[in-house]
């Protein structure tokens, strides 16, 4: 049959079984709009206050479910919005596919009304872009994007469509998604077996996951894994929930702001098994000293993270579960490793996560957010202290639960998110934790909140400063405070209020807990203005370039 280009974009969206877009229109893609509000009773689309909102948005929602995130902008700077998400997407290996339309192909390289050469700007940044000058490639052009979003390790793809092409006709057959089938002709079963007998002349295994896992849906392998070789299980901050952190296996996270029986737990292993993990500057502080007691093993999807920032001893490249159904079947025996495990545990003992509990303080929000939700809870997050408190503070027993910008470190990343992750579950609380500063930068989405009855929950961790600049500025800086301190007159109630949210105060424990329990009963957006002390720091550190077996806190300094 003959249709638009329009038309063709939402029959794919169709075809690919997206249920939800997030976007904002504009003069390009009217044609695609007008083809939509045809479509409204079978693709949900949510309107947001900015495109990088949209990005955002669909970002978590693409994390929260595991579904390949949609979002739709206009040519020019509705494109260009786009930029900061689709970059937050890549770097932590989120499937999601831009829509963006641009001026016609008459137009094109004129420098004409609202033109960007989009697919050029985001090439570094995406797995693939595409411009579609002609029509009858447009469908398996939209196919081909899918399937690569979601393929191997998974990333933004663009898809930028001039207007006329919009407009124009061709022939166009349905057709079913294609399956999207696991890496596996690149796993070497031999370095499985020597990773099993590595396993089994360990005395101080240590287990280190990361998103990865969680990409590949393998957490029941991960725990199977565990279990059988007995070995403790820390994580990065993309892979909380990849392994249950209730678990008395589980260490915390590893790194920067990581525990410090993690971290010194890894820099005493004699065996680490890194599982879809990166290796991150932020995880392996000075990367001479990490783990330099320990035989390394690599499994991970992307070959060219092998030996890029940690020289490994043995790596496995493909999709991590069958990696893990394999190295399980490889492995003979279930090992007892109670000598380890005691040293652990009395790592933990003499070095607990701590937090004021006399005033009300970040450690306290996240711990009463942890109370009344049971761990049940879908947690998005700005960046800054606020995230590394959300990290630690709360218990993450599944995936999918803690949506966060790991590599990128997207201040204004978590309110989207947050609207992405309350589109897919309206049944679930969703409570997005942000510093003051991360707030204001696309705070604005609150009102795409309120448009669009998403009852998410906004905390926003507030000490009136840029919280982790300030602290590295205590730490480095000798107290220079340049250009951190917010001391402004801004007040979030009655912003919030403004936008058509509720909104609360709270200064001391009691109150937060009183005014987080009306949040969740009310079923309305929310925002709650958290008050702390401006200079309550994020402990454990570890500082810029120093190995993790340097981890600090307070009580260290004197």
């Amino acid at each position: 049959m003959q249709l638009t280009g329009a038309e063709i974009v939402i029959e794919c969206m169709k075809e690919q079984g997206v249920d939800t877009i997030f976007g904002y229109p504009g003069g390009a893609i009217l044609n695609v709009y007008d083809e939509l509000y045809k479509h409204s009773n079978e693709i949900r689309h949510i309107l947001v206050s900015h495109e990088q909102g949209a990005s955002h948005a669909a970002d978590g929602y693409a994390r929260a479910t595991g579904k390949t995130g949609v979002c739709f902008a206009t040519s020019g700077p509705g494109s260009t919005n786009l930029v900061t998400g689709i970059a937050t997407a890549n770097i932590d290996s989120i499937p999601m596919v831009a829509i963006t339309c641009n001026v016609g192909t008459g137009l094109l390289g004129k420098d004409s009304f609202q033109e960007v050469a989009i697919s050029e700007v985001v090439k570094p940044i995406t797995k693939k872009s595409y411009i579609v000058m002609d029509v009858k490639d447009l469908a398996d052009t939209i196919r081909e994007a899918f399937k690569i979003a979601a393929s191997g390790r998974k990333g933004p793809v663009l898809v930028d469509i001039p207007k006329d092409v919009t407009a124009n006709t061709a022939e166009y057959e349905p057709k079913a998604p294609e399956a999207i089938e696991p890496v596996t002709d690149t796993i070497d079963n031999s370095a499985i077996e020597r990773t099993a007998e590595l396993i089994a002349k360990s005395k101080k295994p240590y287990v280190f996951v990361g998103g990865g896992i969680i990409a590949a849906d393998a957490s029941a392998e991960l725990k199977e894994l565990v279990e059988k070789i007995d070995a403790p299980v820390c994580d990065t901050l993309m892979g909380k929930g990849a392994f249950d952190g209730t678990d008395r296996r589980y260490t915390g996270m590893l790194g920067m702001h990581g525990t410090k029986t993690s971290n010194f737990g890894v820099s005493d292993c004699d065996l680490l098994l890194a599982i879809g993990v990166r290796f991150s500057d932020r995880v392996y502080g000075n990367a001479k000293a990490f783990a330099k007691n320990a035989k390394i093993v690599h499994i991970d999807i992307d070959e060219k993270e092998i030996n890029k920032n940690i020289a490994v001893d043995e790596h496995i490249v493909g999709d991590a579960k069958e990696i893990l159904k394999r190295l399980n079947a490889a492995i003979k025996e279930n090992y007892n490793h109670s000598e380890w495990f005691n040293e652990l545990n009395g790592m933990k003992e003499k070095f607990p996560l701590r937090y004021r509990t006399d005033v009300l303080s970040g450690g306290g929000v996240i711990s009463e957010i942890y109370r009344q939700t049971k761990g049940e809870a879908i947690i998005t997050t700005e960046v800054g202290q606020h995230q590394m408190w959300a990290a630690q503070f709360y218990r993450y027993k599944n995936p999918r639960t803690y949506i966060s910008s790991g590599g990128l470190g997207t201040m204004g990343y978590g309110l989207g998110a947050s609207l992405g992750a309350k589109a897919a579950f309206p049944d679930k609380i969703v409570i997005n934790v942000a510093g003051d500063g991360g707030f204001r930068m696309n705070m604005n989405e609150l009102a795409t909140a309120v448009r669009h009855n998403l009852p998410i929950i906004e905390v926003i961790v507030d000490n009136r400063v840029l919280g982790m600049v300030r602290q590295w500025q205590t730490l480095f800086y000798e107290g220079r405070y340049s250009h951190t301190v917010l001391d402004d007159q801004v007040d979030y109630v009655k912003l919030a209020e403004a936008i058509g949210c509720d909104a609360y105060m709270a200064t001391t424990p009691e109150e937060f807990a009183d005014v987080l329990g009306k949040a969740i009963a009310s079923g309305r957006p929310t925002v709650i203005d958290a008050r702390i002390d401006k200079d309550e720091n994020v402990y454990p550190m570890v500082a810029p370039g120093e190995s993790i077996a340097n981890a600090f806190d307070d009580t260290d300094m004197g």
